[in-house]
């Protein structure tokens, strides 16, 4: 089954429930646009390379299309479509007035030069210009993809389109607010690097309250947790919950990860700093105090597969999509699977979890911090305004509290998973939009 079939299979589950009208069905079972790129740019050699680039518009019924830009030797449009499908269910459930869109360049910025990059990003910015605008399609940060690439587009992009907007003129606040993710000083928001694992967390704390009422989870005791990705989000996360007094035991990236099953938990600043200096997380187990349980414990380096099925009470997948699988979901062991990760488990695996009792919390409902606070970044620069740190996570949680709590309610009504009562929040607002 593709990444997209996957998603769909999600949606159909949930129109089940709520009996959806099947034009809706239809209509929300396909991108309403699809645009495939062949970008020529010039490497410092003098060579020319032709890059594939995507950008898939998928449903605009709450507003204009919303969704990052990844840049990663695998895109294809099957996971762009994917992508574009699950934010359009993302920007719904937590009630932002925007659509669905994704999009990304078939390339690995790694093997770039800044300077060969940064002639990429505009070339792809100058083919994107017509299809993006501040309110037609906002693009934003995605893997491999920071906020001085959305500098660049943004830029590239007033070029492009000065003098040429309606009466003569786009006015330069909708030019600052063609993409979200820039930096502070060229108007991104504050808040807006950590909004992802600050909003996950804000429904992380509100579902162990509810499973605690429940005697679901222990009382008392710190909560274990196993983080699979130590990028933006998953070094994000690691730091509030440690912060917050949950026990980190094993976290991981591409090319594997670090283990601790005293239960203690890493320090997770110490963590980020020794894998600044190595560039990997393996070998960092030996660590601040950490040492003394290397030698008690004779443990360190962990698999990614291998942490998948480590028994603690919280998994965190905040990787790539598809890395829980039909094949390892009978593996795993957490009482919670957490994703902030964007699909990170398959429809299979999903099943599997979900009839082994294991609570998955969706990544449409546990990420979407991000697409919050890249809502708030847009009306700051369409109005003119400036937010302080307060208020945009003051706003950040009342946003994330409220989807959660009403999803909770039809998980509780319905009899459904958390997944399913998810998709049935952004059902009910997208056919309240919906014309035939």
């Amino acid at each position: 089954m593709s990444t997209f079939d996957s998603a769909l299979t999600q949606l159909r589950k949930a129109a089940k429930v709520v009996d959806l009208d099947i034009s809706l069905l239809d209509q929300l079972s396909l991108p309403e646009r699809t645009i495939t790129l062949a970008i020529p740019f010039k490497k410092d050699s003098g060579e020319t390379e032709i890059v594939k680039g995507y950008r898939v518009q998928y449903n605009n019924l709450l507003g204009p299309y919303k969704g990052g830009l990844r840049f990663h030797p695998k895109v294809d449009m099957d996971e762009v479509c994917a992508l574009g499908f699950w934010m359009m269910i993302k920007n719904a459930i937590v009630n932002v007035p925007f659509g669905g869109g994704k999009g990304g360049l078939e390339i690995d910025p790694h093997q770039l030069s800044e300077s060969e990059l940064e002639r990429l990003t505009r070339q792809f910015a100058r083919k994107l210009a017509p299809n993006i605008g501040a309110e037609v399609d906002v693009p934003a940060p995605d893997v491999n993809t920071n906020s001085k690439i959305m500098d660049w587009i943004e830029d590239e992009y007033g070029k492009a389109v000065r003098g040429k907007g309606k009466g003569g003129s786009i006015k330069e606040e909708e030019i600052k607010a063609v993409v979200t993710g820039k930096s502070i000083l060229n108007g991104g928001s504050i808040g807006r690097e950590e909004a992802t694992g600050l909003g996950g967390f804000f429904v992380l704390e509100k579902l162990i309250k509810k499973l605690r009422e429940e005697k679901t989870l222990p009382a008392g005791r710190p909560l274990t947790v196993a983080i699979q990705g130590f990028g933006n989000v998953g070094s994000n996360f690691a730091s509030i919950l440690h912060k917050n007094g949950y026990k980190v035991v094993a976290i991981s990236d591409v090319k594997g990860g670090i283990f601790d099953s005293s239960g203690e938990g890493f320090n997770i600043d110490l963590v980020k700093v020794c894998r600044l200096e190595k560039g990997v997380l393996a070998g960092c187990y030996c660590i601040g105090s950490v040492c003394d349980l290397a030698r008690k414990y004779k443990e360190g380096d962990i698999s990614n597969e291998q942490l998948l099925g480590l028994e603690v009470d919280i998994l965190i997948p905040a990787a790539m999509e598809n890395v829980i699988t039909k094949e390892n979901a009978k593996k795993i062991k957490a009482k919670i699977v957490f994703e902030m990760a964007n699909g990170p488990t398959t429809a299979e695996a999903d099943e599997i979890l979900n009839k082994r009792g294991i609570m998955v919390i969706p990544d449409v409902l546990a990420n979407s911090g991000g697409v919050t606070v890249s809502y708030f970044e847009w009306y700051q620069n369409m109005h003119k305004e400036k937010w302080d740190l307060q208020k945009v996570n003051q706003k950040l949680k009342e946003k994330m509290e409220s989807a959660f709590g009403k999803i909770w309610e039809i998980h509780l009504e319905k009899k459904v998973n958390i997944r399913t009562a998810a998709y049935i929040l952004a059902l009910k607002r997208l056919s309240k939009k919906a014309s035939y």
